[in-house]
């Protein structure tokens, strides 16, 4: 094999930087397709991108297609009028065909949608979404995009992540946004409880003697990612710490497939405090788990969805980072991000590639409990959330806070 005619290789495979080229979107754009197939924690901190392009003019209708999974926040997203749940085979293993792929077509087309605004995390090309839909006539289609798209997104934001630097993902969603005119001073998350899962989670904690307004202390050991996972035995270790140091309960929650990972962590805790735990794994919809969140005195979890779900609601967060990608953690809440620096940093791996897991595995349990604690201490003073204590629970509750 002969060798390259240069003296230097080049190390990307496209130009660092080309000119973005995108023109504003006007009161002529009033039904938006916002696209993002991702999970739960992706779509939340999507949210203010999308509240920019709603409120950017009067009249506009924000039709969110996702993922079936991200599908089920969209009935709490006050900004979304419409939800379309369409697991794409660029996006993950699906049982989907051809003819479901057409009909997908056929459904956007049928949508009448003036614009599409396509979001993705670097790593994850636009075009797939953006031929979708070019093919369902959508004339507007807006994106970030490493490649020359061509004629496949009339509005296109040359991708300069990572070489030029990254950005927090909701920042890189509201640039997305600002390039079309969309942009609001109001960057929060957005998830809107609602009073009717509020009530359901009184009823159903009340019904196991926990009591319905807390204070209580949630951890989630579960993530969708093993990378992501601090070992349960850990979580076991942080609950018992917990237990022994606050009056409170302590929340366990996950998906049913999760029962698993929170029976680890309640065993790992030991019989001391067995009486102090609640396993709820499985007992909560989307709805009720953000109330409860909502209501908790800290979160401690793995980073995944719930983590983003605490930011929409502002609850503290004890957040255990696995360094898989710098662009996910907590967005405007009390956090505490723990990690260990490692050289494998930002491998965007679901598996640890080295097998060592030290980002987390670094990280003892004592030093996750510390950092709940000291969260819990600073939120005594801060007002109850939408009138859900009384004066004489608050009293109760912030009499009990550990200091």
């Amino acid at each position: 094999m002969s060798a390259l005619p240069f003296d230097i290789a080049p190390v990307l495979s496209h130009a660092p930087e080309r000119e973005t080229s995108v023109r504003p979107w006007g009161a002529d754009v009033k039904r938006i397709l916002c696209v993002r197939l991702d999970r739960l924690g992706d779509i939340l901190m999507t949210t203010p991108a999308i509240h920019a392009l709603r409120a950017a003019m009067p009249g506009r209708h924000i039709t969110l297609l996702t993922s079936s999974v991200g599908a089920q926040a969209a009935p709490f997203l006050s900004d979304v009028d419409d939800v379309i749940a369409y697991d794409a085979p660029w996006h993950g293993p699906t049982e989907t065909s051809r003819q479901a792929e057409f009909a997908m077509q056929r459904r956007l087309e049928a949508g009448h949608f003036d614009a599409a605004a396509i979001f993705t995390v670097y790593s994850q090309s636009a075009l797939p979404s953006a031929m979708l839909c070019y093919l369902a006539g959508i004339g507007r289609r807006l994106a970030h995009c490493r490649e020359n798209p061509y004629g496949l997104l009339t509005d296109w934001v040359c991708e300069t992540e990572p070489h030029a630097g990254v950005r927090h993902e909701v920042e890189r969603q509201l640039a997305l946004a600002a390039s079309v005119g969309a942009t609001c001073a109001d960057t929060r998350m957005r998830f809107h409880v609602g009073n009717p899962a509020r009530e359901a989670l009184s009823t159903r904690l009340a019904a196991r003697g926990i009591a319905p307004y807390g204070p209580w202390f949630v951890l989630h050991p579960g993530a969708s990612a093993p990378s992501r996972r601090y070992p349960p035995e850990r979580f076991g270790e942080v609950a018992g710490r917990l237990a022994r140091s606050s009056p409170w309960p302590i929340l366990l929650t996950g998906s049913a497939d999760e029962a698993p990972l929170i029976g680890a962590a309640i065993a790992a805790a030991g019989p001391a405090v067995r009486a102090r735990l609640h396993d709820l794994s499985g007992l909560l919809n989307i709805a009720e788990l953000a109330a409860l969140i909502e209501r908790a005195a800290v979160l401690v979890s793995n980073n995944s969805g719930p983590v983003h779900l605490a930011s929409a609601l502002a609850t503290p967060v004890v957040d255990l980072y696995a360094l898989t990608n710098p662009q996910h953690t907590p967005w405007q809440t009390e956090q505490r991000v723990l990690f260990r620096d490692v050289d494998c940093r930002w491998c965007y791996r679901g598996v640890c590639p080295q097998g060592h897991h030290r980002c987390l595995l670094g990280v003892p349990a004592s030093e996750v409990a510390d950092a709940a604690l000291e969260l819990a201490a600073e939120r005594r003073s801060k007002p109850p959330i939408d009138g859900w204590r009384t004066d004489a629970d608050t009293a109760s509750a912030t009499a009990s806070i550990p200091s």
